[in-house]
């Protein structure tokens, strides 16, 4: 009996370490790596409506892009949610509106020659909403497309959605003179700081109650807490702050959308503290990042510790911005299972392919970034930007942790640097591989501080061969 409880340990034992070799080598195997993103599209599930239309105009909406159609657009938003669903559809014209809050079931289908103009009179926004802002939950100004809490919601349709935002109106409140602002002007500052202090001393999410007076600009379209989105088809431009950002949502498609917009924090799209998302054959020229992953900043962040993970960007074109795919900065909780394939990024105002950014004030645990078959026809700075130093710099006691970046199969025209990675030296940037790229037209050497097992495989540099190991 000793002997057969023996061979079963044994046996045990060895099926035990064949289980550890076995999830060892598909950890380091690329094509384990994107198999994880085949089954992550695979779980993202389109969205679908009932089969019934709410025409604007029958809810008294007139397309002259003077009349104010607010109210019609709550009128056919509730009716159609009440009906059980379907689609909220705005013909050919112009209509003027302020703050549309979306409902379950209800797909807001912006027709093509239609455009939807946003107010520029801030007043249209309020009451405050839940939100969040620039990480931090608060009450503020609506976002100009909002919904809370909501399943099976959606912006479609071949038209337009133009925020009206411009250098006398919400881009001022910036601060900037470029956006407009002058010295006798009141701008966000303040607020700002106010806004941070209230995360870090707790108070209630109901009292930071920011809105009118605090000069914190809305998002342009913002599903919060919402499962099962679809942005589709539709272009955006003029945007207040950044242009899509889904919070705290699951299941999220944004496919074939243009977002073009050059005000200050114009990001492109920017989900924060979701799960299961993919961005696909869309055009980004942005004032600011294209794509930024965010999971909370500083206390709040953690507080709601809430990561963003299983994001699949696939098929998109990159302009203007300060980064084609960012991880940051608003990153204390954390994100990982980034996929990034068959994108195209090229203009001398894109400053970086990828780039993160955070310091120990944020934190922040970001891992598992892969990307490939990129080109690149030029960056202004570096082609992968890792940078733990941001703002604040190393200031705080959460130490950031960035970890398993593989980048392969990129081909580039135009860089300053390849590589510019600075982590810590208690906190090192770790398990960089690239492999099968060319790098051409670089005009610096790589910066590398606090790096561990960064691996070059078959990768050139102005034609020259690079098969490192640090």
């Amino acid at each position: 009996m000793h002997k057969d409880l023996n061979i079963k340990n044994r046996l045990i034992l060895y099926y035990a370490g064949l289980v550890v070799f076995i999830l060892l080598v598909s950890c380091n195997n690329p094509k384990s790596d994107w198999r994880q993103a085949e089954l992550l599209l695979e779980q993202i599930k389109p969205v679908t409506f009932p089969q019934q239309d709410f025409l604007l105009t029958s809810f008294g909406a007139t397309g002259d892009g003077i009349s104010d159609c607010t109210e019609a657009f709550r009128l056919a938003i509730d009716a159609c949610h009440q009906a059980g669903g379907g689609r909220v559809v705005v013909p050919a014209g112009r209509y003027l509106t302020g703050a549309i809050h979306l409902s379950s079931n209800v797909n807001l289908y912006i027709s093509e020659n239609a455009t939807v103009l946003f107010d520029q009179d801030p007043h249209k926004y309020l009451p405050p909403v839940y939100t969040r802002w620039e990480g931090i939950e608060c009450m503020n100004y609506s976002p100009l497309v909002y919904a809370y809490g909501k399943e099976n919601v959606a912006v479609t349709g071949k038209g337009v959605l133009d925020g009206q935002a411009d250098n006398e109106h919400w881009w001022p409140w910036k601060g900037h003179s470029e956006y407009g602002w002058d010295e006798q002007e009141a701008h966000q500052d303040k607020a700002r700081q106010q806004l941070f202090a209230m995360s870090g001393e707790d108070v209630p999410v109901e009292k930071r109650i920011m809105g009118e007076g605090s000069y914190l600009r809305p998002q342009f379209i913002q599903f919060y807490n919402c499962k099962n989105v679809l942005i589709e088809g539709v272009t955006i431009t003029n945007s207040p702050m950044w242009l899509i950002h889904p919070v705290l949502g699951e299941n999220i498609i944004i496919n074939d959308v243009k977002l073009i917009s050059h005000g200050p924090n114009n990001d492109g799209c920017n989900p924060e503290s979701c799960r299961n998302v993919v961005i696909k054959n869309s055009y980004f020229d942005n004032g600011d990042d294209c794509i930024a992953i965010k999971s909370g900043r500083n206390s709040d962040g953690r507080r709601v510790n809430i990561p963003c993970e299983n994001i699949v960007i696939h098929n998109c074109m990159m302009k203007d911005g300060h980064g084609g795919v960012v991880l940051g900065s608003e990153i204390s909780g954390n994100a990982r299972n980034i996929y990034v394939q068959d994108c195209i990024m090229d203009s001398p105002n894109l400053e970086r392919m990828l780039r993160i950014k955070t310091n120990s004030l944020r934190g922040g645990i970001i891992e598992n970034i892969f990307m490939r078959n990129i080109t690149v026809g030029q960056v202004a700075e570096a082609l992968i930007r890792v940078d733990l130093n941001y703002e604040e710099g190393d200031a705080g006691s959460h130490v950031p942790v960035i970890r398993k970046i593989h980048i392969s199969h990129v081909t580039s025209n135009k860089s300053k640097y390849v590589l510019w990675l600075d982590g810590y030296d208690r906190s090192p940037v770790s398990d960089i591989m690239l492999d099968y790229c060319d790098f051409n037209g670089v005009e610096e050497e790589n910066i590398i501080n606090h790096v561990r097992r960064l691996k070059l495989n078959q990768v050139y540099i102005n034609g020259q061969l690079h098969n490192q190991q640090l």
